[in-house]
C-alpha cells in the first residue's frame, strides 16, 4: 500500500476527541475550519459539550485530527465570536452558551394555504395586560428583540474575581443596612465613568444607585406628580416601556414627533408640558442624534419655562460609526434629569443604574428610593465599584464594541439581501436598527407572523402614538451573526407572504 493510500485510510478512521466522531474527509475542500465550527456546535446544542466545559488544546485537537493548529484555531474562534466560548489564556477554552436549534423541518403543503395571522392574533390567547408584554413573554428560537446586549460577553471571571475581593474587604458593619444613596465607593466610580465618558462633571454625592432606569422613571413619576406636574412629553416615536412606567405612575405622555434632527422642540413649546423624556444621544428607536439647533432650541425651552429634561443615556456609549455626542446634562444641569444604567454594559439582570437629579429634586428622589426597597443591594454595587475603578470596564466595553459592530453588519448584510425594499435608520451606533417600508401594511401583524415561525421582532408601531410608515425595530447585540442572518430571512419571507 503506498503512503497516500495509507494517509486515506488513516483520515477515514473516526478521530478527534470522544464528543467529535467526526471524519476529516467529510469536511469540504478548503473549508476544514468552519466545517469543524459547525460540528463543535452540534456537538455543544446536543450536550456532548456541556456549557461550563473545556474544549480541547488546539495543539490536542489538531494532532488528533490531523490538521493544521491553523484549522483548529481558526475554529474556535469562530465560536467565541458567535458567543458559543470564551478563550480563557492558559486556562482554554470555555462552552459559555449554547447555540439556538436548529429550525425545524418544513411541512408538506396542505390542500389550501394556510392564513397568515391576524394582527395580533397570535397574541390574543396570551395572559397580561397587554400585547406588548404578552408577546415579550413568548419565547422564540431567535430573537430580534430591541435593548439586550451579548449577554455571552458577561466577564464572568472578572466578575467572580471583583466578588472575592469586595467580600474579603468588606467591614462587618457594611454587611448592614447602608445609604440610600447607594455605596460611596459605587457613586466615586460612576463619578469618575461618568467624566470619561460622557463629560459630565458630577458630585459622587448627587449620584443615586437605582435598580435601572425603569426604577428612576417610577420614582421620578412619583415625584414629579408630587409636584404637581400631571405630565411628561416624550418622543414619537419611542420607548413602549418607559412610556408605560411613566402611565403607571399616573402621569401622561402627550408626544412629540421625531424627525431627522430628533425630536420637534417647537411642537414641546406647544404643548405646554413642563417635562419631557429624551434619548438624545441615540433616540430610541430612529437611532437619530438631537441636532445641534435643536439642544440650543431645548436649552431655551428649559430656561424660559423652568423645563425639566429627563436624559436617557441608554446606550450612548455604544457607537462604531461617528464621535462622541455630549451628553445633556454636561451642559444643562440644573434643568437636566440624567439616566444611566449597566444593563446595556454588562448585563440587566444585575438591575444597577444611577441618576442624577436637579437640586430642585434630588432630596425627594432620594426619600421615594429610600421608602422604595431601602437602596440597592450593597454587595453587587462593591463589585461594580471594583470593575469600573481596574480598567474591566473600559475593557468590556471595547469588546462590546467589535462584537455589536460584526453582528450589527452581519444585520445590515441581511437586510439588504432579504429585506432590499427596507430602508435602515440608526445604524451608527446602538444595539438595534430600524427599518421602514414605503408601503401599507400591519406591521403589528407582521410580528405576529413572524413569532409564528420562531423569529422575535417589536413593529415600530408599538412604539408609536401617532399613526406612521410601517416598520420593525430588530436588536442585534445579543444574537450571533448566523442566527441574525436566518431571522431577517424568515422575516423577508412573511412579508412577502403578506404582501
Amino acid at each position: 500500500m503506498n503512503r497516500s493510500n495509507r494517509d486515506a485510510v488513516d483520515r477515514s478512521i473516526v478521530a478527534g476527541s470522544d464528543f467529535l466522531q467526526l471524519n476529516i474527509l467529510d469536511a469540504p475542500a478548503g473549508g476544514r475550519s468552519a466545517w469543524l465550527a459547525q460540528q463543535l456546535r452540534l456537538a455543544i446544542q446536543d450536550r456532548r459539550l456541556p456549557v461550563g466545559s473545556k474544549l480541547p488544546a488546539t495543539r490536542v485537537l489538531a494532532g488528533e485530527l490531523r490538521v493544521s493548529r491553523g484549522v483548529v484555531t481558526e475554529a474556535y474562534q469562530r465560536l467565541i465570536e458567535d458567543g458559543h466560548a470564551a478563550g480563557h489564556g492558559r486556562n482554554g477554552t470555555i462552552i459559555v452558551a449554547a447555540p439556538t436549534a436548529p429550525t425545524a423541518p418544513a411541512q408538506a403543503p396542505s390542500a389550501a394555504p394556510a392564513a397568515a395571522p391576524s394582527p395580533g392574533g397570535l397574541f390574543a390567547a396570551l395572559p397580561g395586560p397587554d400585547i406588548f408584554d404578552r408577546m415579550r413573554a413568548t419565547p422564540a428560537r431567535i430573537d430580534l428583540s430591541p435593548g439586550t446586549p451579548d449577554l455571552a460577553a458577561f466577564p464572568r471571571a472578572a466578575w467572580m474575581r471583583a466578588e472575592r475581593a469586595a467580600l474579603a474587604s468588606l467591614s462587618t458593619s457594611g454587611l448592614g443596612y447602608g445609604d440610600p444613596r447607594g455605596t460611596p465607593a459605587l457613586r466615586h466610580a460612576i463619578a469618575n465613568w461618568l467624566a470619561r465618558y460622557r463629560a459630565i462633571r458630577a458630585d459622587p454625592d448627587g449620584i443615586l444607585i437605582v435598580a435601572g432606569t425603569a426604577q428612576t422613571l417610577s420614582l421620578l413619576g412619583r415625584v414629579l406628580r408630587d409636584d404637581g406636574i400631571p405630565a411628561v412629553a416624550v418622543e414619537d416615536p419611542g420607548s413602549l416601556g418607559a412610556r408605560q412606567h411613566l402611565r403607571h405612575q399616573g402621569l401622561d405622555t402627550p408626544p412629540v414627533p421625531v424627525d431627522a434632527q430628533g425630536a420637534r422642540i417647537d411642537v414641546l413649546r406647544d404643548l405646554a408640558a413642563r417635562a419631557v423624556l429624551l434619548t438624545p444621544a441615540h433616540q430610541f428607536p430612529t437611532g437619530v442624534v438631537l441636532s445641534g439647533a435643536r439642544r440650543r432650541e431645548l436649552m431655551s425651552w428649559a430656561s424660559e419655562s423652568d423645563g425639566l429634561i429627563i436624559e436617557d443615556d441608554y446606550d450612548a456609549e455604544h457607537r462604531y460609526d461617528r464621535p462622541p455626542v455630549p451628553a445633556l446634562r454636561s451642559v444643562l444641569p440644573h434643568h437636566v434629569c440624567y439616566a444611566g444604567s449597566v444593563s446595556k454594559l454588562l448585563a440587566p439582570a444585575l438591575r444597577i443604574g444611577w441618576v442624577l437629579a436637579p437640586p430642585k429634586y434630588r432630596d425627594a428622589l432620594v426619600d421615594a428610593k429610600r421608602f422604595a426597597d431601602l437602596g440597592n443591594a450593597a454587595l453587587p454595587q462593591q463589585v461594580l465599584a471594583r470593575l469600573m475603578e481596574s480598567g474591566q470596564m473600559e475593557r468590556q466595553l471595547r469588546l462590546l464594541r467589535t462584537r455589536h459592530c460584526r453582528r450589527r453588519d452581519a444585520m445590515v448584510d441581511a437586510i439588504r439581501t432579504h429585506l432590499p425594499e427596507a430602508v435602515v435608520h440608526g445604524a451608527a451606533a446602538g444595539l438595534h436598527l430600524m427599518i421602514t417600508f414605503d408601503a401599507e401594511f400591519d406591521d403589528t401583524g407582521l410580528a405576529a407572523a413572524a413569532l409564528a415561525r420562531g423569529v422575535k421582532v417589536h413593529p415600530l408601531s408599538w412604539h408609536s402614538q401617532d399613526a406612521r410608515r410601517p416598520g420593525v425595530v430588530l436588536g442585534y447585540a445579543a444574537s450571533t451573526p448566523a442566527a441574525i442572518s436566518e431571522g431577517v430571512a424568515v422575516l423577508g419571507e412573511v412579508l412577502r407572504r403578506l404582501s
